[in-house]
């Protein structure tokens, strides 16, 4: 879908973010861009590997469940 874009849909989309956010904003929009892909770079690089699907499913299984629901011969109204 991108691969159809040329210079001109680029020069038309720049034009239109030009009138939506005026041209005073367009650097605070961008600066923004930027610190914003800086902290979700920063945030991926943090986070640790994720642990083995055996072992997490084995620490699930483990967790005691709560008590099941006990059946009664009477019905209940409300």
């Amino acid at each position: 879908m991108l691969s159809n874009l040329t210079g001109w849909h680029f020069i038309v989309i720049l034009f239109i973010v030009l009138l939506l956010f005026g041209a005073p904003k367009l650097p605070a929009l961008a600066r923004s861009l930027g610190q914003s892909m800086k902290i979700f770079k920063s945030e991926i690089r943090s986070d640790p590997p994720a642990s083995d699907p055996a072992n997490s499913a084995n620490s699930a299984n483990s967790a005691n469940p709560a008590d099941p629901a006990k059946p009664t011969d009477k019905p209940t109204t409300l």
